[in-house]
């Protein structure tokens, strides 16, 4: 297979997204290089107050309130994303074949909102299970956000959802590029999305853990690499790209945001939550395999860093062990700004970060008081942004629990 063949190359021509701090690209991206955090403070059934990093996108623009009611969170976020990804691109979605079409979301979980939800309202009826929603599976099967964008959208073609952790949005991803490769589709609807703050079981399992961020400011909670870190900031999120193949791209005249070039996806098999540096530094080796770079040609790295002591540093590790010598690769963080969307990290991050190819700008890793020895990288990009530099090329990690990792490369489009 010819992968620099045009209908073999994969382009970004359209992204829509909500991120807790903008619900367009460029609402997203300037808070981005404005310092504006997405994180506030945050109440949820059983577990009470603490801090989250939550959407608030017009959730009827695309969906009537029967609906609403109908589905789930993940599938508002995702018919969202998917529709406004469309309506970026400028497709002529009415007359695209609907056959033709693929939706691949990558999720972290899903279906634990809607059964703790459904359990608390049958324990007003002393758990008389003839209350129980009879919309309960179809809400809960693990189809369900790619499912609900098909059947708002009418698309016809195949639909999934990959549970891949926190390394879902690369993995999303990764599977629409491998689709259109193979045929199967000719235009996919790819990324991930997230309703994790909708679950009191995920604050309390991070609280269980010692791995909960806490912070008097909810803007500040979110510090990777900082000595002050105390865990992750749950949040919901979701990002959907519009991905072609470059013949059809050109061929309609089309924007592209980006080419993707590589990607790698490999597991630690070491441990259920604690990453593996090498692993990790397989998988950014593998990803520049693919891409046919070398290490030194690679202009951001975009971290998973989620503000846990432990996971940031390891990764940080991984990065000496690729990057040590490259002295134009600067390194960043996104979560600083929204905290962790889960399904949707690595999509949200690398929407953020795909802007820099057009203004040259790499936005900082914010919240970075006093940083962290064991996290130190001489290319950190801390607190504000660097300007004037020449972006090429942009290197996005994602890694998961139960040791998955996944990381995608996206080129500048160039002729």
């Amino acid at each position: 297979m010819d992968r620099t063949a045009e209908n073999q190359r994969i382009v970004i021509t359209g992204i829509g997204l909500a991120a807790p701090n903008g619900n367009t690209l460029a609402e997203y991206r300037r808070a981005l290089l404005e310092g504006q955090s997405g994180v506030e403070a945050y109440e949820i059934r059983y577990f009470g107050k603490t801090v989250a990093g939550v959407c608030h996108f017009d959730n009827l623009k695309y969906e009537s309130r029967r609906e609403l009611r109908r589905g789930t969170r993940a599938g508002s976020i995702a018919v969202y994303c998917a529709n406004e990804a469309v309506a970026d691109s400028g497709i002529d979605w009415e007359s695209f074949p609907k056959e033709r079409v693929g939706v691949y979301l990558g999720i972290t979980e899903h279906g634990n909102v809607e059964t703790e939800n459904e359990i608390y309202q049958i324990k007003q009826y002393e758990y008389d299970c003839s209350f129980w929603s009879h919309h309960h599976n179809p809400r809960t099967v693990a189809n369900n956000p790619a499912g609900e964008v098909t059947l708002n959208m009418k698309i016809t073609g195949p639909h999934y959802t990959l549970g891949a952790a926190c390394a879902a949005g690369n993995a999303g991803l990764i599977q629409g590029l491998q689709q259109l490769r193979l045929g199967e589709v000719d235009l996919a609807l790819a990324g991930g999305v997230s309703e994790s703050i909708h679950t009191f079981g995920i604050f309390a399992a991070f609280a269980a853990e010692g791995a909960l961020a806490r912070h008097a400011d909810p803007a500040r909670a979110s510090r990777p690499f900082d000595t002050a870190r105390n865990g992750i900031v749950v949040s919901e999120g979701g990002a959907v790209y519009t991905l072609e193949r470059l013949s059809d791209a050109k061929a309609r005249g089309a924007r592209i945001y980006g080419e993707i070039v590589g990607y790698g996806m490999n597991s630690d098999a070491t441990d259920f939550i604690l990453p593996n540096a090498s692993r990790q530094a397989e998988c950014m080796r593998k990803a520049l395999a693919s891409a046919r770079l070398a290490p030194s040609e690679i202009d951001i790295v975009n971290t998973h860093a989620t503000a846990t002591v432990s996971g940031d540093a390891i990764e940080i590790e991984a990065l000496r062990s690729v990057f040590a010598e490259c002295p134009e690769t600067y390194v960043n963080n996104t979560k600083s700004f929204i905290g962790h969307a889960m399904g949707a990290a690595g999509v949200l991050e690398l929407a953020g970060n795909l802007p820099s190819f057009q203004d040259g700008i790499v936005h900082p890793t914010i919240n970075v008081d006093e940083l962290d020895p064991k996290c130190a990288f001489p290319t950190l990009v801390l607190n504000k942004p660097l300007e004037g530099k020449d972006i090429r090329v942009i290197l996005n990690n994602s890694f998961g629990m139960v040791g998955i990792n996944a990381v995608l490369i996206v080129a500048k489009y160039e002729e």
